[in-house]
């Protein structure tokens, strides 16, 4: 599932476009946003599904080995190692994983099943292929270590896997790592006696109020923090703050004065990772300092009040 790391990067880069744009569509935007989100899920299930498909056509060349006029005794007696992999199977078997693909119209790999191919002879060609082929022990722990290896060095890494979702869904080139993180994971966490189910894109309803919450609080009230950033930052004007680190700011903001739940120190932490990934090197001392003068003054003011123990 999605978390709330990957939540504030999608509004950051939302709060970006809108002003890029010079556009005061709020509604558009923040429906633009949650479908950008939404498709994440859809990213999931494709990389899940590839998977799918890989052993699909591996189980696919077998049988047609078999119905060779001259098959060899390897034709005839093919070793079944793969098509039999517990976990892969747990996936094909899903009613979950099928249904969604159907529902949502996730024919991508027949309607452009040269990937599955690729995918499929890098896998052939693979040290990892030939060991596990030969790997005399036959348990759940070894399909399923197979299958993470699988997906991490070989379907993960692929460039031409990459380019294909990038064109796509610009989004996506953005959500990669994440959502490959997010599928190691689930193979990770998958036991052999449960069938596969898909889980929740959030991880609840609080999670998904977030993201509009987040991004349209920060939209309407970016001018008012630009007074209360300016008297942090005196030594600083305003063009040469970057335009990243100005919108992380106010996001932080909107955190300290909107989100009595939030821990302060929790969301100073985020953005200053956030800045680390997506601005300058000094990006995250700077809004550090920035952010700490902030909350001390909304605390003392007692414009930002969090609610519980150890919140501040």
């Amino acid at each position: 599932m999605i978390n709330r790391r990957h939540i504030r990067v999608k509004v950051m880069q939302s709060v970006y476009a809108i002003q890029q744009a010079h556009s005061d569509d709020l509604v558009r935007e923040e429906k633009f946003l949650k479908h950008s989100i939404d498709k994440m899920f859809d990213l999931y299930v494709l990389n899940l599904q590839l998977l799918v498909e890989v052993q699909k056509l591996a189980r696919k060349r077998i049988e047609l080995s078999k119905k060779k006029i001259l098959a060899t005794k390897e034709d005839l007696n093919p070793n079944t190692k793969f098509i039999d992999n517990r976990l892969l199977n747990l996936l094909t078997d899903s009613v979950s994983l099928e249904g969604y693909v159907e529902l949502n119209k996730l024919n991508y790999w027949d309607l452009d099943d040269k990937y599955v191919e690729i995918i499929f002879e890098e896998l052939l060609n693979s040290e990892l292929y030939k060991k596990y082929m030969d790997t005399v022990e036959d348990s759940y722990n070894v399909d399923r270590s197979f299958v993470i290896n699988f997906f991490r060095d070989i379907i993960a890494p692929n460039e031409k896997i990459a380019d294909y979702f990038e064109d796509k869904m610009i989004s996506w080139v953005d959500d990669m790592p994440f959502v490959n993180t997010w599928v190691l994971k689930t193979l990770n966490k998958q036991t052999p006696k449960n069938p596969f189910v898909l889980g929740n894109l959030y991880k609840d309803q609080d999670d998904k109020d977030f993201v509009g919450a987040l991004f349209t609080k920060t939209v309407l009230n970016q001018h008012k923090y630009g007074d209360d950033i300016k008297d942090k930052t005196p030594n600083w004007e305003a063009d040469r703050i970057a335009d990243i680190d100005l919108i992380l700011i106010k996001m932080a903001i909107t955190e300290f004065l909107h989100f009595p739940s939030i821990p302060s120190r929790v969301t100073i932490n985020e953005y200053i990772e956030l800045a680390k990934d997506y601005s300058t090197n000094k990006s995250g001392y700077f809004i550090n300092g920035v952010l700490d003068k902030l909350a001390k003054e909304y605390l003392a003011s007692n414009a930002m009040v969090k609610i519980g123990r150890g919140l501040l």
